[in-house]
C-alpha cells in the first residue's frame, strides 16, 4: 500500500536545513531514519549527514559503505531508544535551482524503491530568488518514483512537518556533527590538491592554502556560529521553561497542603 504522508520532526528538519545552506556551490546529501506505523504513515526522526568525497554542483553520490554505514547507525539508534528505527529515506539539497527532482533524482529514487517500496526523497531547494520579492526562498518537496508507460515520473508525498520544543538527542548529535564533516571534507580537499607537484611550487602552495583558509572560514561563519546561536536560544528556552515548572511545582505543592490541611480540620 501507497503512504499516506510522511511526518518530518521540526528538529530532523532543522538538521537537513542547516546541512543544506552550508553551502550554496554544491549539493549536499544525508539518509533519513525512521520507520512507517501501522496506519502507512512515514515517521523521520533523525538523519545522518554524509560526507562528501567529491564536491559536484549539480549531484550527489553515496557510496555502499555509507549505506551500509547508516544502516548499522540506524540499528543503533533503535537500540538506544527501544523503538524500530531504519534507513527510510535520503534529502539532498538544490541550490540555486528549483525544487523539483531531475530526471537523475527520479531515476536514483526509483533504485532506492527496488529495495524499500516505502523509501522516499526530500529536496531543498535554497539560495533561490524569488523574482516577485526579490529575497531567497527555501522550499522542499517530499516525492517517489513511479513508473508510467516505462519511464519514471515524481509522484509527490505529501510532508507534515511536527512542531517540537526541543531538540532531541539524536538531532543534536549529526546538528553538533555538521562542522566536523564539513571540515573533515575541506581537509580532503586541500590534501588532494597539495599533490607532489603542487608541494614543489611555493605559488601553489600558498594559492591553496589560501583557499582552505578561506572554506575554513565559511564554515565557521555560515554554519558554526548560526549553529551556536541556535542552541543558546533553545537553552535559553529550556532555562525559562524549567522556571515555569518550578514554580508551577510550587503551586501545586501548596495547594495540595493546603488541601491536606482542611482535610485534617474536617
Amino acid at each position: 500500500m501507497a503512504l499516506k504522508c510522511v511526518n518530518l520532526d521540526a528538529d530532523v528538519y532543522l538538521v537537513c536545513l542547516a546541512h543544506a545552506l552550508s553551502t550554496e556551490r554544491e549539493e549536499v546529501m544525508g539518509l533519513l531514519i525512521g520507520e512507517i506505523d501501522e496506519n502507512h504513515v512515514l515517521q523521520l526522526y533523525s538523519v545522518i549527514i554524509l560526507r562528501r568525497s567529491d564536491k559536484q554542483p549539480d549531484r550527489v553520490e553515496i557510496s555502499p559503505e555509507q549505506q551500509s554505514d547508516a544502516s548499522v547507525r540506524a540499528e543503533q539508534l533503535a537500540q538506544e531508544l527501544n523503538c524500530p528505527m531504519r534507513v527510510v529515506g535520503w534529502y539532498h539539497s538544490h541550490p540555486h535551482i528549483t525544487v523539483w527532482p531531475s530526471h537523475v533524482d527520479v531515476r536514483t529514487q526509483a533504485n532506492y524503491q527496488q529495495m524499500d517500496k516505502g523509501f522516499v526523497g526530500l529536496i531543498f531547494s535554497i539560495f533561490n530568488e524569488d523574482k516577485t520579492t526579490k529575497q531567497n526562498r527555501i522550499q522542499v518537496t517530499c516525492f517517489q518514483s513511479v513508473e508510467v508507460n516505462s519511464q519514471f515520473e515524481r509522484m509527490e508525498v505529501p510532508l507534515n512537518i511536527v512542531p517540537k520544543s526541543s531538540i532531541s538527542r539524536v538531532c543534536l548529535n549529526p546538528l553538533v556533527e555538521l562542522p566536523r564533516i564539513l571540515l573533515a571534507e575541506e581537509d580532503e580537499m586541500y590534501d588532494k590538491a597539495m599533490g607532489e607537484s603542487a608541494r614543489e611550487n611555493l605559488l601553489t602552495r600558498i594559492h591553496n592554502a589560501s583557499v582552505y583558509t578561506k572554506s575554513v572560514c565559511n564554515v565557521l561563519d555560515v554554519v558554526t556560529a548560526p549553529l551556536i546561536h541556535s542552541l543558546e536560544q533553545h537553552l535559553a528556552q529550556n532555562t525559562l521553561r524549567i522556571k515555569h515548572l518550578k514554580e508551577e511545582k510550587e503551586m501545586l505543592l501548596a495547594r495540595l497542603k493546603t488541601y491536606e490541611e482542611r482535610t485534617l480540620l474536617d
